[in-house]
């Protein structure tokens, strides 16, 4: 099962979105729907048909977001959370034998969309990381090898 936990700025964004949804798209579909119903014939309409599809996963999408926002649990930054790796942080971390470095942030799944830096904390790395401090090494398994990498810094968003 997968973490419901969000950082303010992901909870702030599914607002948003809602807000957006019901706000703006859902009537102006809607408008739309009532428009291409006004026509007539609405077997071969394809504004109707497309409209009141659209309607459809505009709805389903309202309340996915609705349900997140209830059940999600924010996790803001507490200064507690300094000096190891906490759900919400930035990490810089390095692969001595690849010569790789990447700067992650910790975040819940609905959060990685459209966010190429973020890491789900469910996923394998973020595990890995959880707890550490900075200059302790974790090895990561995968199904292709395992790596080891030293974490180089913490970070948080201070609210």
């Amino acid at each position: 099962m997968r973490s419901q936990l969000i950082t303010p700025e992901g909870m702030e964004r599914l607002k948003d979105e809602l807000n957006h949804l019901w706000r703006v798209e859902r009537p102006e579909t809607t408008r739309k729907v009532s428009w291409a119903a006004s026509l007539g014939d609405r077997s071969e309409n394809a504004d109707y048909h497309y409209n009141k599809k659209r309607l459809r996963e505009i709805d389903k999408r309202l309340l996915y977001l609705r349900k997140c926002i209830d059940n999600f649990k924010v996790i803001d930054y507490h200064p507690h959370m300094d000096g190891k790796v906490s759900f919400g942080a930035w990490v810089e971390i390095e692969n001595l034998d690849k010569g790789l470095k990447k700067r992650l942030r910790i975040v819940g799944y609905e959060e990685l969309i459209g966010n190429k830096d973020y890491i789900s904390m469910d996923s394998p790395m973020a595990q890995s990381l959880l707890d550490k401090k900075v200059g302790d090494e974790v090895v990561v398994e995968t199904k292709i090898a395992k790596f080891t990498w030293k974490i180089n810094s913490i970070e948080y968003v201070k609210g």
